[in-house]
């Protein structure tokens, strides 16, 4: 029994640190620290999922040339993998992720992904989610098509939350508000809420939130910790103090934290706790997987 899909673009992430500087147009820089990781909300999600002990699979789609690759790096964090597809004719996408402990920079080839609207819609219609409990979607899907696809993945049984990540147009769309009625659980930072609501102050973002009819928003705002907007009362839970060496992916790792204690019927406010303790501590390596933590320390920090 399959308990979370996660769905979404997968990309292979070079990530490069350790810059004296941050170049200019026209200069260059060297990186003292390099990592190829399997990269993408979709993978990182789904890994610390899978290293707290949560039965995962994931869809998405790689391309010929590191479909192995990939499967096996899922494989090694006890993702399952046989939900992964792969195009022959397009490459697996890739990022060059700048990484600065304050900020980083991302430079993304779409590749194979440029099939997974297509593919997703096509694997709702046909239940393929049907056996499993909740489907977390790392992914912003077009507007025009959201309505169909919600209503599809929730046909097949599932709970749903979504992280849509940033992107301008999507959440600069006046529809996305009023769909967030139809996400159970939804996971923006604050830049991107402040976007979709015109709001600076978090309780305000929430406030506007539950206005539009979202049912439960999880809004992650970095060194401040993150808040709740639950049942319509809203909730705030202090960070975890850190010595960041590389942000990225930190916000799917907080939701994997996150909902590893919702699926498991914890209360709110612990919710918020995992989800900050896991999007703290997987600062301290490069990537959005080495420094997840295991089952066993995130209930160390949990009860500290």
């Amino acid at each position: 029994m399959i308990e979370v899909v996660v769905a979404g673009e997968l990309y292979a992430d070079l990530i490069m640190g350790g810059f004296d500087f941050w170049p200019q147009p026209g200069q260059e820089a060297f990186a003292r620290e390099f990592r190829r990781e399997i990269g993408g909300g979709a993978a990182i999600t789904a890994c610390g999922l899978a290293t707290l002990g949560t039965a995962t699979t994931l869809f998405g789609i790689a391309g010929g040339d590191s479909h192995v690759w990939i499967a096996e790096r899922l494989a090694a964090r006890g993702v399952d993998t046989a939900l992964l597809r792969t195009d022959a004719n397009q490459p697996t996408a890739f990022t060059v992720a700048v990484s600065a402990p304050d900020d980083r920079a991302f430079f993304t080839y779409l590749g194979a992904n440029k099939g997974f609207p297509s593919a997703l819609a096509e694997a709702a219609t046909a239940m393929l989610f049907a056996r499993a409990r909740h489907l977390h979607l790392a992914y912003a899907p077009p507007w025009d098509t959201a309505d169909g696809l919600f209503d599809a993945i929730h046909r097949n049984g599932c709970t749903l939350s979504l992280d849509a990540g940033w992107h301008e147009n999507w959440l600069d769309d006046p529809r996305a508000l009023g769909m967030l009625g139809k996400v159970d659980l939804f996971f923006p930072n604050e830049i991107e809420a402040g976007r979709m609501t015109g709001e600076t102050e978090p309780a305000r973002i929430l406030r506007r939130f539950a206005d539009a009819g979202a049912p439960c928003v999880a809004l992650k705002l970095g060194p401040e910790g993150s808040a709740l907007l639950h049942q319509g009362a809203v909730l705030h839970a202090a960070p975890r103090t850190v010595s960041p060496i590389d942000t990225t992916g930190a916000g799917d790792c907080f939701d994997a934290g996150f909902l590893y204690a919702w699926l498991r019927g914890e209360v709110p406010g612990r919710c918020l706790e995992a989800g900050n303790i896991c999007g703290a501590l997987s600062t301290q390596a490069y990537g959005g997987i080495a420094g997840f933590p295991s089952h066993e320390r995130l209930m160390m920090e949990l009860n500290s």
